[in-house]
């Protein structure tokens, strides 16, 4: 479902990487940001992230996303080993200018699961399979993945990826995120 596009060195404030370009069945681009000075014995510690143009890059503090960002580049640096694959599935899938829609009906006091479906979405239209393409290119069949979200832990088994351990973020709530994060843990199960 994937091929490789193009790779070259990526040095970021977080660490030296490789970053390799993939692109999908659909046209759509993808990265893996890779560091590995080691290959460790069984778990490559491993983060699927999903694009969040207004998280990652605007640096709203409405969600989380580029919090998460950061700490997993972090603890990779620090491990001196892991894979960052960033997918392009902006607002849990449902693309951008539908995600600020979906902030505009959030401002109306619906959530992020109720917004989604009102705009006629799925909770989270969002699809991992890609990851576990890219995860296998690279030969990696178990992981120890960076994540809160019991989806990706499920689909990541799903399709063929070995979840062997949990690594945890740890973010801290602000006035902006509360309710997302909130409805996150209770309506969708994320071990916050």
């Amino acid at each position: 479902m994937i091929t490789k596009a193009a790779e070259a060195a990526l040095p970021t404030q977080y660490g030296k990487f490789r970053v390799h370009a993939f692109v999908d069945g659909k046209g759509k681009e993808h990265l893996a940001l890779v560091r590995c000075e080691h290959r460790p014995h069984g778990a490559v510690p491993v983060r699927v992230h999903s694009k969040c143009l207004t998280g990652d890059t605007l640096t709203s503090l409405r969600c989380d996303c580029r919090a998460q960002l950061k700490a997993s580049m972090k603890y990779i640096e620090k491990h001196k080993c892991g894979i960052l694959i960033y997918l392009d599935q902006e607002g849990r899938g449902i693309g951008l200018a539908n995600k600020i829609k979906a902030y505009a009906l959030q401002e109306q006091g619906m959530d992020t699961i109720e917004a989604n479906v009102h705009l006629g979405f799925k909770e989270d239209m969002r699809d991992f399979s890609i990851a576990a393409d890219i995860l296998k290119y690279f030969g990696v069949k178990e992981i120890a993945l960076i994540t809160n979200n019991p989806e990706k832990i499920k689909q990541m088994k799903k399709y063929g990826i070995a979840v062997v351990k949990r690594i945890p973020i740890i973010i801290k709530a602000n006035k902006y995120n509360k309710k997302y994060l909130d409805t996150k843990r209770e309506k969708m199960k994320h071990l916050l």
